[in-house]
């Protein structure tokens, strides 16, 4: 019985996890360029039971292990957003902000000016371009950004977008504020710049919602699993101390 107890709590662990990570994806629904998270689960083989009386293809335990969380790369949809400064990224490209712990990547592409004309994120992190923060004079009007990430203005061109790419993006490990850190950048090749539009964030509400359900059902179905094999062993036990009496 504490077998059976030990094998659905290292589930329930996992499933509360779970419900973490589905919880996250439908709080930022509605941000820019987020990209939802999912939970990879692993069947963790134990030897052997620690009672030697079961016949041997019962001696395994099987646990569950939540042992990694992916990110969905897909991208999410296009809106036009009608404002110069803002840039969406069709392919697997990355924005380049720079911040105080160096350089991070992001598909929020909603950008604005700060007070000293600098082109920043909506965290204020100075978004790069050819290495370097963008920065716009107040003489400065018809911004143009290409489909190359190439900056331009009625007074000249400001440098290009540093837009990077990542063979495992994997690899990348999530931050706050939509940033991520990690991996191996490299300049982007196949990735289109769209001028005037933001990446929707591409968490399905009703996908993440029904997920919810599920994992809160499952939860709920260990839960009364467990409470009766607590009730079996309180019994068991009652009944050998009425036999020793």
């Amino acid at each position: 019985m504490e077998n059976a107890q030990l094998i659905s709590l290292s589930r329930q662990v996992a499933l509360r996890r779970q419900m973490d990570v589905v919880a996250n994806n439908i709080a930022n629904i509605n941000t820019t360029g987020f990209k939802r998270e999912q939970l990879l689960f692993e069947d963790y083989l134990m030897p052997v039971a620690s009672d030697r009386d079961f016949a041997y293809p019962d001696q395994p335990l099987h646990y569950t292990d939540d042992w990694a969380t992916i990110h969905d790369m897909q991208n999410g949809a296009i809106q036009l957003t009608g404002n110069p400064l803002d840039v969406a990224l069709e392919g697997d490209g990355f924005l380049t902000v720079q911040t105080p712990a160096g350089e991070r990547y992001t598909r929020s592409g909603a950008l604005q000016l700060n007070n000293a004309g600098v082109l920043v994120d909506l965290s204020g992190n100075p978004v790069l371009a050819d290495g370097a923060p963008v920065q716009f004079d107040a003489s400065d009007t018809d911004i143009m950004i290409s489909a190359t990430g190439a900056i331009s203005t009625s007074n000249g061109g400001k440098g290009r977008l540093q837009v990077v790419e990542f063979a495992s993006p994997q690899e990348l490990v999530r931050e706050g504020n939509n940033l991520y850190s990690g991996g191996t950048p490299t300049a982007a090749v196949d990735t289109r710049v769209v001028q005037g539009a933001i990446e929707k964030s591409n968490v399905s509400g009703v996908a993440e919602i029904t997920e919810m359900i599920r994992v809160q059902r499952a939860y709920e179905s260990l839960a009364s699993t467990m409470q009766k094999q607590d009730e079996l062993r309180r019994s068991a036990i009652q009944r050998l101390g009425e036999v020793s009496a």
